[in-house]
């Protein structure tokens, strides 16, 4: 099923609703593209809120595991965080040029994962796949 546009009372999940996770909520409700913790971290203190890294940290891991945001690495193996976009299974394709994220399906690589799994004597596998590339347009901008 598709989300539209979350509330933040759906972003900000979890026991307490502070100003701190009402304000990163509604950032990440404005944010389209992948940011660090570090990135939404600065852009909520040029905003006016004062909120500590850590707990910036601490509620997206919450938000992660809720499946609210979406979350991938990039080529330094920084961890990076956007508002997710769909209740299904999904992996993406990111530009590794200018950062332009898809969300895509991949039946093939479900049946992979739960065939290797199989073989290996594991259950209860979950998986996460981030295929990088050059999207159309960097491609074309470079020429």
């Amino acid at each position: 099923m598709e989300r539209t546009e979350p509330g933040v009372t759906e972003l900000a999940t979890g026991a307490r609703y502070t100003r701190q996770k009402r304000a990163l909520a509604e950032l990440l409700q404005e944010t389209t593209e992948f940011r660090s913790a570090q990135a939404l971290h600065a852009a909520l203190r040029d905003a006016g809120t004062r909120v500590g890294l850590t707990t910036v940290y601490n509620q997206l891991r919450g938000l992660a595991d809720a499946g609210v945001v979406d979350t991938l690495r990039n080529a330094e193996g920084e961890v990076l965080f956007r508002r997710c976009n769909t209740d299904r299974h999904h992996h993406h394709l990111v530009c590794r040029s200018c950062g332009k994220t898809v969300e895509v399906e991949a039946d093939g690589a479900e049946e992979w994962a739960a065939r290797v799994a199989k073989q290996a004597g594991f259950s209860d596998v979950e998986h996460m796949i981030e295929l990088q590339g050059t999207c159309r347009d960097c491609r074309l901008a470079d020429r």
